[in-house]
């Protein structure tokens, strides 16, 4: 396995107690479209990219959606 470097320093984490409110869309597709910036080494795609690029930040933020509803933190549901 190759070492592939750092994750960005610029996604921030969008859960309690970190973030004292609940993530908004806004910063969930934020931070899902760094990543995708980041995983795929274009800040902007080329028009030939730019559907699976914008798919990838959706999907990507479905799920960390997702994660954030289904986290628990210190015993309590992160989201409600």
């Amino acid at each position: 396995m190759r070492e592939t470097g750092r994750m960005c320093r610029s996604i921030k984490t969008l859960r309690p107690p970190v973030l004292p409110e609940e993530a908004t869309e806004e910063e969930i597709r934020a931070a899902a479209l760094q990543f995708v910036r980041k995983v795929s080494g274009f800040r902007a795609p080329a028009a030939h990219n730019r559907e699976v690029f914008d798919h990838a930040v959706e999907v990507i933020a479905q799920a960390t959606t997702e994660l954030l509803d289904g986290l628990e933190v210190r015993g309590q549901k992160a989201s409600a």
